[in-house]
C-alpha cells in the first residue's frame, strides 16, 4: 500500500529515514516480521544510520542491481501512475507545501478510490485490510447470477476471475517460480 510511509523533504536526511521506517512498522504492526525492504542504490537507503535502523528492526535490506532499471517493477509502475494523473503539475511544484499535499492526495486516490487491476478490481486499501474477500465473493455472485440470467449474452465465456490475489514478492525463491510456472501450465 502507498501510504504506509512516505515523506517530501528538502534534502536527503538519514534520521528522520530510519524514523519513518520505525513508525511505520509499528503502526502497521510488522516490526521484528523478517521484512525486506527494497530499494534504489541511493545513498540515504544505503547510508549506515539507516542500515542500523533496519538491522534494529529485524529489516532485511535489498537494493537495486546496478543499471538495472526495471528491478523494482512495483516502484516503477507507481511513478508512472503518479506522473500521469491529470492532477500531477506538468510544470513542476509551487513550494514544498504544494508538493506534499499533492503527493498526499495522490497517495488517498491510490489507496482508497484506485481499482487496481492486478488486485482483481478492489483498491489496495480493500486488500490491505482484507476486505477484498468479501468483495470479491459478492461481485463473483453477482455476475454468476447475471450470466445465469443472459446466457446468450454470455455464450462460452467464463465470469470474471474472483480469486483474491495471494502475497507479492518483489524477487520469489526459483523453486517459487517453478511452481507458478507449473499451476498456470
Amino acid at each position: 500500500m502507498l501510504g504506509a510511509a512516505w515523506c517530501v523533504a528538502v534534502k536527503k536526511n538519514w534520521p528522520p529515514l530510519g524514523q519513518l521506517l520505525q513508525r511505520t512498522l509499528l503502526r502497521e504492526q510488522c516490526a521484528h516480521s523478517c521484512l525486506v525492504l527494497h530499494s534504489d542504490n541511493g545513498a540515504p537507503m544505503k547510508a549506515q544510520t539507516m542500515r542500523e535502523k533496519a538491522y534494529e528492526l529485524s529489516v532485511t535490506t535489498s537494493y537495486n542491481r546496478p543499471r538495472v532499471s526495471n528491478d523494482n517493477p512495483f516502484a516503477e509502475l507507481l511513478f508512472r501512475t503518479c506522473k500521469y494523473r491529470p492532477e500531477w503539475p506538468s510544470a513542476g511544484f509551487k513550494s514544498l507545501d504544494d508538493e506534499r499535499h499533492c503527493v498526499l492526495k495522490f497517495s488517498r486516490w491510490y489507496n482508497y478510490e484506485h481499482k487496481h487491476s492486478k488486485l482483481r478490481l478492489v483498491t489496495p486499501e480493500q486488500r490491505h485490510t482484507g476486505q477484498d474477500r468479501a468483495i470479491l465473493a459478492q461481485r463473483k455472485t453477482v455476475m454468476e447470477a447475471a450470466k445465469a440470467r443472459h446466457s446468450v449474452r454470455w455464450g462460452k465465456r467464463q465470469v470474471r476471475n474472483c480469486t483474491p490475489v495471494g502475497p507479492t514478492t518483489l524477487n520469489p525463491a526459483k523453486e517459487q517460480v517453478k511452481q507458478e510456472q507449473k499451476q498456470a501450465a
